[in-house]
């Protein structure tokens, strides 16, 4: 969670929604390297949601916690790189997952970060891959999903061609 050392800046009109009592959200996040290629990693065969598919960084809002600060504790567990900036709003989705534990909320944000893009340091536990996607890899992120199933395909396409300039 972004401590007094490390701010996490966030550009004006973004929503951060409250989740209700009850309802379940994740966040992602969108990462884009120097050349404008977006962070991927691919989760493993052995996960319960969405196995052996392109992912981007995120998970789960605990109870009682600020959207925020799960998007800034994700990227950091789950790279080791530290949430500087969130530029915009992609997208918020409900969806059902493929393990029987019902609807999800997810708000998507494209952000920035603090460490080695070249050396992220991932959960090998749970992710056996990771690429940076430019627009010619976009069918990649199509691998193992049904068709329609493409939010991580959907996200990353956004994000590649509506991406805001850095000042």
């Amino acid at each position: 969670m972004p401590d007094d050392q490390h701010r996490v800046t966030v550009d004006d009109d973004i929503e951060f929604p409250s989740p209700s009592a009850g309802e379940v959200w994740a966040v992602g996040a969108v990462i884009l390297n120097r050349d404008g290629r977006a962070f991927a990693q691919k989760r493993s065969p052995h996960r319960r949601l969405f196995p052996d598919c392109w992912d981007i960084v995120g998970g789960h809002v605990e109870p009682g916690e600020l959207l925020l600060d799960t998007l800034a504790r994700e990227v950091e567990e789950e790279t080791g790189w530290r949430l500087r900036h969130v530029r915009r709003l992609l997208d918020i989705t409900t969806w059902t997952g493929d393990d029987g534990e019902g609807k999800r909320h997810e708000a998507d944000y494209l952000v920035e970060v603090d460490g080695d893009l070249d050396h992220p340091v991932l959960e090998w536990s749970k992710h056996t891959a990771y690429d940076w996607f430019g627009i010619d890899d976009l069918p990649r992120l199509k691998e193992n999903r049904a068709p329609g199933e493409y939010l991580i395909h959907d996200l990353i396409t956004k994000a590649l061609q509506d991406r805001p300039e850095t000042p």
